[in-house]
Parts: structure tokens; C-alpha cells; sequence
């Protein structure tokens, strides 16, 4: 797996589903870039030869519209490891992440996370840090959750540090891509998270799901109308005096998305702000 070709694209607004389905299909491997402005970058690439013409006509007989974009070619004798995957260790509360390129996990005493990214980016977004540092004050507070849901898990980084905090607690973690739960199983399995389920959802509409209800812990790190859409399910699934850490949204859409879960019952406890970006842990009284 040698060199390839990368096309980044830079909408001025959200993508439609369409645009989403193109990128999945028509690249080898498409990731998403998240800015707290919202407009996001998605990239695709594209090993041995590239036609850009090729790329307009797909789109043009598929009905999307292409926003700006550049073209670049990517010198590497693995593209995938170096362009993909690749991660810098990081450290956030009581965890190290670091990705599968990595031969040994870097020296530390906090508790060693590995991830392979793939397609299910965001293991390093500034969200994601927010939920981790949730956990781990929950963690630290004497909390013991017997069953864990965590709603869009991506690259299920919050599941396994969850898993690594809680290894008696049931770990449900679902996803509506399917590219999202074929990782995440490969990440539990790399970091011996044996309780920890994964199934394709589209949010809480699984049988699993409902079948494991209710949860002393529902996370979900997703984006601010997924949160809003879902909150009566979030309510339904969440146990008395359970606690739900929401994520993916910015500063500006805090209240919304504080005040429509208020309205079903459950209690701000914290905001965790870093840049732009916000989480919120709440609790159902």
C-alpha cells in the first residue's frame, strides 16, 4: 500500500447525506476534519491513479453537488499508516491514546488506550477529551455504573476507557455507520475490553439496546440535532439518579441543547468547555 491521492473538500455549510454516501462510496477511505465553526472538512483517498473527471461524473450521475476541494498526492510507502491511522500520543485525565502505528504503548502511568482510527475519526478532538475527563471525575467521585450505553461510539474510545474504569460494568456501544462498529470491535478486542457489545444503531432503535435498558450511564458524543432528536430516548433509557454525558455541539448551542433535556427531568451537573467546543454531564433526578 504505496503512495495515493487526497481530496479535501471544504463545504461552506452542512453536507447533505447525499454528499456523505458519496464520499463512502466513490474513496477507499473517507474521514471527517471537525471545526467548532461547523464546517467541517471531509477528505478522501485514493490509491494507484487519479481522474478528476471521473470524480465530477460520479458525482454529477449520483446528484450531488461538490464544494471546493484541492488535490494532493501523498508520497509514503504506506499511506494508510501515515496518513490515516496516525495519531500523536496524547494524554487527558487518567488515560494515554495512542494508535496502532505506535510498536509499544509510550511510558506513563496512566492507563494505556490503543486505537486504530480508520474511518471512525475524532479520537483526539477536543469533545472527546471533555467526555474522558467526565468519566474520570465520575470515576474519581465513587460512581459504579452496572450498565453502560454509548450512543454514535465512533472509534469506541469512550467505551473502553469506560470498560478500563468500570471492567464489571456492561458496555453497550452502538453506531449507526457500519465502518464505526467494525472498529470499535477491533479496538475492544486490541485492548482486552471483553464487556463491552457492539451492534449497528441508528441511535437507540436496536433491539440491544432496549433489551439492556436502563443504563446508569448513557454517553453520547455525537452533534447538537442527533442530541435534540434523541433526548425523550435518551430519558427513557437512562436509569433514577443515572448520569449522561452529551457532547459534540459548540458554545452557542449550550442552552439549547441543556435546556431540552432540563424539560424531561435531568439536572446539569457540569459544563466542560475546551476551545469552542462543549460537553455537559447531567444526571436524571
Amino acid at each position: 500500500m504505496s503512495s495515493c491521492w487526497q481530496v479535501t473538500f471544504f463545504p461552506k455549510a452542512p453536507v447533505s447525506s447525499e454528499f456523505e454516501n458519496f464520499m463512502e462510496n466513490y474513496f477507499e477511505v473517507s474521514a471527517q476534519n471537525y471545526s467548532d465553526d461547523e464546517n467541517d472538512e471531509y477528505i478522501g483517498y485514493q490509491s494507484g491513479s487519479f481522474d478528476e473527471n471521473a470524480m465530477n461524473q460520479y458525482a454529477h450521475e449520483t446528484g450531488v453537488v461538490l464544494p471546493p476541494y484541492k488535490i494532493e498526492f501523498l508520497e509514503s510507502n504506506n499511506w494508510l499508516k501515515d496518513y490515516v491511522i496516525k495519531f500523536d500520543p496524547f494524554e487527558t485525565e487518567d488515560f494515554i491514546i495512542y494508535g496502532i502505528h505506535e510498536k509499544q504503548a509510550p511510558k506513563s502511568s496512566k492507563i494505556p488506550l490503543q486505537i486504530y482510527a480508520a474511518t471512525a475519526f475524532g479520537s483526539d478532538h477536543q469533545t472527546t477529551r471533555s467526555c474522558l475527563k467526565g468519566l474520570s471525575e465520575l470515576y474519581h467521585q465513587g460512581f459504579k455504573p452496572h450498565k453502560i450505553l454509548d450512543v454514535g461510539t465512533g472509534s469506541g474510545i469512550l467505551s473502553l476507557a469506560a470498560s478500563k474504569l468500570w471492567p464489571k460494568a456492561k458496555i453497550i456501544a452502538v453506531d449507526i455507520d457500519e465502518e464505526a462498529v467494525l472498529v470499535t470491535r477491533s479496538n475492544a478486542t486490541t485492548n482486552e475490553a471483553k464487556n463491552i457489545i457492539v451492534e449497528q444503531s441508528d441511535g437507540y432503535k436496536a433491539s440491544v439496546v432496549k433489551d439492556n435498558a436502563p443504563y446508569d450511564l448513557i454517553l453520547a458524543n455525537i452533534l447538537a440535532r442527533p442530541l435534540i432528536s434523541m433526548a425523550t430516548d435518551l430519558q427513557h433509557n437512562l436509569a433514577a439518579n443515572g448520569y449522561c454525558i452529551l457532547s459534540g455541539f459548540v458554545d452557542d448551542q449550550s442552552d439549547w441543547i441543556i435546556s431540552s433535556h432540563q424539560s424531561l427531568g435531568l439536572k446539569l451537573k457540569k459544563l466542560y468547555e475546551l476551545d469552542n467546543w462543549r460537553a455537559a454531564l447531567m444526571k436524571k433526578v
